[in-house]
């Protein structure tokens, strides 16, 4: 075995005890400058946050920890709050922010900051800010923006130019956020998001970053990102689920996948549990996308623009239960242009695009106690210009829908759709078309909502032209068929199917139903629509119900008159009563029998 020298040994123990002394030094150092500093640095963020926020905002916190080895500082225990007295001056001069922040979080951690940077040349230079699991209120208001010279507006940069020279940042993170959205008029949270992730990409600010056109708010992107939220409706009937959110600003988007609107009970008992006749929702859509949103406008004004929202890939099931009481609401609020105008933000969208979207509308009818489905399967299509904001409106009260669709699992149907948006009626025009038909495919809605059969029939062609509001709707129409032959039913009782009415049916035929249009050697029949809505029907119900009218008048059941809602109700709660009676005399039937049994065999 070969011995170490002694002067090797000598040389090792000589550099292990540098080494010890430099570290001891270091940290030395270390603590003293912590000590040293941690005051000055306390007083360099408080100032930093009330001077670049024109006095706005204050920050406080617990403790600041200081590694200058490591270059890293841990605040703990922050709370950032606006000056409520400061946001009401700055409201009276029209120069308020849209959104206050109040923001609470146990750790805020910089690292790879360099101290020496920021004491001795003024500058923030550093890696990372994180923070971990923070509590963000987000408060919105409405306030009036008062114009003011370019030459009086400040930039970031000048506010904090006194304290620093600049600040360079490489990445923010904002992990596992709890966020609300709140409005300042109320008080009321608007919205509420668990699991909130937000990365911001490279922050500069000195004296050129704001001019710089490769940046959103002195950054080169602010992204975010949600996954798995999950809330109750006000009315805890439904569940509200979305699989994940994400979005970016310098990409412009926001990309929303699986959402979903879940009914907690099945469509009967919903019915039952509101009391009065309401449309029950079911909805799940795959992909939903808003592309070019303007974040700055967003943030500014708090005004929603974006070029384009596309909905690709969903189901959209809406129920009614005719059993249950009308009710005294007007669902014209419901329309959806009229729905648009009670959105919590002015929102303009240039292009609304619908892509494979299927929509089934269902009633159940208690006379013939079945359901009646009306489906509009592979909807495709364009909406232009859906806004409530009010400089859009001023150009363009128009919204223009331009739509395609299978209808009934039986034909083709184009429509369009004209919306006025500023009409206090809800007025709309719509028009279009549907192609060849097999008849005989009408039947899982004639048979459930008219108790009517199709036997046979051929539609070569359906044009419509419709002019509607809330207070109803009258237009033409055109249907060109041939071959047609119906049965006119009654209900069945106790479930059991609807029967034919042999006698009826056969007049129907003969004197009352015309079984081609155009009949030969005449010109085509033009059916006039006319429908007087009742404050109950939603704006499905008042389209198909105009066509349906449509087809009532052209193959000549428009000699028999419709009943009103009114009388439809009576007819309703008499058939209601007589079956209720009917159930009771069965069960007392019963009773008796069983009576009997019980004493024949205490007799016996």
């Amino acid at each position: 075995m070969v011995n170490k020298r002694p002067g090797t040994r000598k040389v090792w123990k000589w550099i292990g005890g540098i080494i010890i002394v430099l570290i001891a030094v270091i940290a030395s150092i270390s603590i003293y400058f912590s000590i040293r500093w941690k005051p000055v640095l306390t007083q360099k963020i408080k100032d930093v946050v009330y001077n670049g926020s024109s006095h706005l905002y204050h920050i406080n916190f617990k403790d600041v920890h200081l590694n200058i080895v490591t270059g890293s500082v841990t605040v703990d225990s922050i709370l950032l709050a606006p000056d409520t007295a400061v946001f009401n001056a700055l409201k009276k001069l029209g120069t308020a922010p849209t959104h206050l922040f109040q923001v609470k979080l146990e750790k805020l951690e910089l690292r790879r900051i360099s101290i020496l940077t920021i004491y001795f040349k003024r500058k923030i230079e550093m890696n990372d800010i994180i923070l971990e699991h923070p509590s963000i209120n987000m408060i919105y208001h409405k306030v009036y923006k008062k114009p003011t010279p370019v030459k009086e507006r400040r930039s970031l940069y000048e506010r904090i130019s006194r304290t620093l020279k600049s600040v360079h940042i490489k990445g923010v993170k904002i992990e596992d956020a709890d966020f609300d959205y709140v409005s300042g008029a109320t008080g009321s949270v608007l919205n509420s998001v668990k699991n909130l992730n937000v990365h911001v990409k490279d922050i500069l600010i000195d004296a050129h970053s704001r001019t710089d056109t490769g940046r959103f708010y002195y950054t080169k992107d602010i992204s975010f990102e949600m996954a798995g939220y999950h809330s109750l409706s006000k009315n805890k009937m439904y569940t509200m689920k979305v699989d994940t959110i994400t979005g970016s600003a310098a990409g412009k988007n926001i990309h929303i996948r699986g959402l979903k609107m879940i009914p907690m009970y099945p469509e009967i008992q919903f019915s039952k549990m509101l009391k009065t006749q309401k449309d029950r929702y079911n909805l799940a859509f795959d992909r939903i996308d808003f592309n070019g949103v303007n974040f700055y406008r967003l943030n500014i004004r708090g005004v929603l623009h974006a070029r384009s929202l596309r909905i690709k890939n969903g189901d959209a099931k809406v129920f009614m239960n005719r059993e249950m009481p009308p009710g005294h609401g007007d669902k014209t609020r419901n329309f959806p242009h009229m729905a648009l105008r009670r959105l919590p933000i002015e929102t303009t969208i240039d292009t609304l695009k619908l892509r494979g979207v299927n929509v089934a509308y269902t009633e159940y009818n208690p006379i013939s106690q079945e359901k009646g489905t009306v489906h509009i399967d592979r909807l495709n299509g364009n909406i232009f210009n859906v806004t409530n904001d009010s400089a859009s409106l001023s150009r363009n009260r128009y919204a223009v829908a331009e739509l395609n669709a299978y209808m009934i699992r039986a034909a083709q149907l184009n429509i369009r759709i004209n919306f006025d948006l500023l009409a206090e009626n809800a007025a709309f025009t719509f028009k279009g078309n549907i192609g060849k038909m097999d008849m005989v495919k009408l039947n899982p809605l004639a048979k459930s909502l008219g108790l009517v059969k199709v036997k046979s029939g051929q539609i070569q062609k359906i044009d419509f032209d419709v002019r509607a509001n809330a207070k109803g709707s009258r237009g033409t129409m055109h249907m060109y068929y041939n071959n047609l032959k119906i049965e006119l039913l009654k209900e069945g009782e106790d479930g059991q199917p609807a029967k034919k009415k042999g006698l009826l049916s056969f007049l129907a035929n003969t004197l009352v139903v015309k079984d081609e249009n155009p009949a030969k050697g005449k010109p085509v029949r033009t059916a006039d629509i006319v429908f007087e809505r009742p404050p109950g029907a939603s704006f499905f119900n008042l389209l198909w119900k105009s066509v349906f009218i449509g087809l009532r008048e052209t193959v000549g059941l428009g000699i028999i008159p419709m009943k009103t809602p009114e009388e439809g109700r009576k007819v309703v709660v008499e058939k209601l009563e007589e079956r209720k009676e009917k159930r009771e005399s069965r069960k007392e039937k019963r009773q008796q029998r069983r009576a009997e049994r019980k004493a024949e065999k205490e007799h016996n």
